[in-house]
């Protein structure tokens, strides 16, 4: 059985400072780490707060994401794929179901094709030019409608490797939306070949910012 809140909290606040700042991680001295250890400290720890506040769209009457259900840049009766804008690598992309499920409710069907339909994107995403690897999230504390992420890695920023892409990410400069674009297409064109399903140029791509 996992910690109580108030035992994890205590556990991770033994290991820690007098101000309840822990020690920086490994990760910061890995050589893809955004940020140089000297002068970088880990803000203090919190207590927990229970119950939890409601993730977005947790009544599905008042969820973006079913409201969105008919925008994308492809989609068929069970699903939606949607291009991120703003962001700092060449291309994000975003899975959803179109009704309102999250991950843990998902019936066995969408399971399936959930699994299938991943290998089909990232598999397309890595075959553009200059994209080296598809990075694929779930991470669902922001949004309580499942969006499953797609994170293009450009060819060549060894930086960029692992987990610290989502940070650089957010660090670098917003990428042409024109081209970003093009290359959403492009996947798009792929996952109705691969996959079927259609194309759809409802609505304006949504912006980074959920979890």
């Amino acid at each position: 059985m996992a910690l109580r809140p108030d035992e994890f909290y205590d556990h991770a606040v033994a290991a820690a400072d007098d101000e309840r700042r822990l020690p920086l991680a490994r990760m910061t001295g890995w050589d893809i780490s955004p940020f140089e250890p000297d002068g970088l400290r880990v803000a203090p720890l919190r207590p927990p707060v229970l119950p939890e506040p409601p993730r977005h769209g947790e009544d599905p009457s008042d969820c973006g994401s079913c409201r969105g259900r008919d925008e994308g840049i492809w989609f068929n009766d069970r699903w939606r794929l949607t291009r991120i804008a703003g962001v700092g690598v060449p291309l994000v992309l975003m899975l959803h179901p179109r009704d309102h499920y999250d991950l843990a409710d998902l019936p066995d069907e969408l399971a399936a094709e959930l699994g299938v339909l991943t290998a089909h994107i990232g598999r397309h995403m890595q075959a553009l030019p200059h994209i080296a690897r598809a990075h694929v999230y779930r991470i669902g504390d922001g949004g309580a409608h499942l969006h499953i992420w797609f994170f293009a890695r450009p060819e060549g920023q060894a930086q960029l490797y692992g987990s610290w892409m989502v940070v650089w990410d957010d660090l670098l400069p917003e990428y042409p939306a024109a081209v970003a674009e093009a290359d959403a297409a492009t996947v798009a064109d792929a996952l109705v070949a691969s996959y079927g399903g259609r194309h759809s140029t409802t609505g304006e791509p949504p912006r980074a910012g959920s979890s």
